[in-house]
């Protein structure tokens, strides 16, 4: 069993070695770029220096996380106090935004309603309904995601 293993290792390996391959740029007379990778076909092109490949292979950073640079020592900062005030604005921009999403949602639905009522008993045609009603379905559903994400963005604020 352990030689299997390490077979497998050496094939995988020998692969992983192949699949680094030189890169060559090709131009022709009309200036059209092509790119290959097969030697037989790069007679006149120029070699690409693509410089080391930035793989990774699963574990390989050791199980750590990358540590956050510290920001340079110039870098603007802003006080606690200020930025406070600013998530206050935001958090009311937001609500009303909301407010103003949720009214329009409320019409939105009256509309809807209204139109389902109007002419549902005068028209003979089922479809010709259902592509009447369509806009005005397609109107609430945009109202009733935009005070979804209004309320999640308010949920998830300090």
């Amino acid at each position: 069993m352990p030689m299997r293993y390490f077979a497998a290792m050496l094939l995988l390996a020998a692969t992983s070695l192949a699949a680094r391959a030189e890169i060559y740029e090709c131009i022709d007379q009309d200036g059209n770029k092509r790119f290959t990778n097969l030697k037989a076909e790069s007679r006149g092109c120029k070699v690409l220096n693509l410089g080391p490949s930035n793989t990774s292979t699963p574990g390989s950073s050791g199980g750590k996380q990358a540590k956050a640079s510290p920001s340079p020592a110039n870098f603007p900062r802003v006080d606690t106090q200020t930025q406070q005030q600013r998530d206050g604005q935001r958090r009311r921009i937001i609500e009303q935004e909301l407010n103003q999403e949720e009214q329009l949602l409320d019409q939105a639905r009256k509309d809807l309603v209204e139109q389902e009522n109007t002419r549902l008993g005068s028209e003979r045609n089922y479809q010709r309904v259902l592509d009447r009603l369509e806009p005005y379905k397609k109107k609430v559903k945009v109202h009733e995601e935009n005070v979804a994400s209004l309320r999640r963005e308010l949920s998830s604020m300090r």
